[in-house]
């Protein structure tokens, strides 16, 4: 039987990265607030249980990159009942904080090698975006080419992330 925390984190993460590239396409900005609304609210309740299940396993870098993916994502949910070019302060935290938490989660061997490249490809990405807007660009969430195509890699990653904890028993 599956553990019931992987499979509330696996579920979480999979609701965040479905609603999460849903918004991204849609072009209503209510339906687009609301999915992402839903699809952050399941990252922060995966990244809370995956932090809590690292710390416990000992693993603290990665228990740490999960609590700062949860704070990245909350500071993310702020912003998103705005506009778009409202949500570009908040967006920008955000972003920098999930390139931190994907480091912290990536540079440690717990996760297969394909997932951590992943990983370490969207903070990277993540890095970018987040340094330009540090730097006065004004970059909505749905900017092309970044941080859209960063996106995938994202999402890529939670796949891995899902993967692995359906795995365990």
């Amino acid at each position: 039987m599956k553990s019931p925390l992987n499979v509330a984190a696996a579920a979480g993460l999979a609701l965040g990265a479905v609603l999460g590239m849903a918004g991204t396409f849609v072009t209503q900005a209510s339906l687009r607030s609301t999915l992402w609304g839903i699809g952050a609210l399941g990252l922060v309740m995966a990244a809370a249980l995956l932090s809590l299940k690292f710390f416990r396993k000992q693993n603290d870098f990665v228990a740490a990159g999960f609590l700062v993916f949860a704070i990245g994502e909350a500071v993310m949910l702020s912003g998103t009942p705005t506009s778009l070019a409202g949500s570009v302060p908040a967006f920008g935290a955000g972003t920098a904080l999930w390139a931190t938490a994907l480091l912290l989660i990536s540079l440690p061997r717990e996760f297969p090698n394909w997932v951590r490249y992943a990983g370490v490809l969207s903070a990277l990405l993540f890095f970018s975006v987040a340094a330009r807007i540090f730097w006065g660009e004004p970059l909505a969430p749905i900017a092309r080419p970044l941080p859209f195509f960063a996106y995938p890699f994202l999402v890529l990653t939670f796949i891995g992330w899902i993967c692995s904890l359906l795995k365990e028993n």
